[in-house]
């Protein structure tokens, strides 16, 4: 399990899978956030805050919709805006480096091909 949390606490999450490999995105959103990302099911995954400790922002094909803490500004998760959705991320920058260390990371190239380019 991956726990981890914004800087000032206010979200707090877990990721209750050991990823096979963590992604690093090169997409004009996410190379500017600075995210390495722990991909996997909704179900594995429990993020704990209060209703509005989060902003939204929703952009391009409308499919996502990154969360950032309201307080610290640090980006914490990734949710599908379809309640179905199969897949969501959390940022394991905000996770204890000694919990991470050994997951492999993986770059992803968002920008232009969307395929790993490693």
């Amino acid at each position: 399990m991956l726990r981890g949390s914004c800087h000032c606490g206010a979200v707090k999450f877990e990721f209750r899978e050991k990823p096979e490999w963590l992604t690093e995105c090169n997409c004009s959103a996410c190379r500017r956030y600075g995210t390495v990302w722990a991909h996997g099911s909704p179900e594995n995954v429990t993020v704990k805050s209060d209703p509005d400790a989060t902003f939204r922002y929703v952009w391009g094909d409308k499919d996502l919709e990154f969360h950032t803490c309201k307080t610290c500004g640090n980006t914490t998760h990734w949710a599908p805006t379809d309640p179905n959705g199969d897949r969501m991320a959390v940022n394991t920058r905000l996770v204890p480096a000694e919990d991470v260390k050994d997951i492999r990371v993986r770059h992803f190239d968002g920008a232009d091909t969307w395929r790993f380019v490693d």
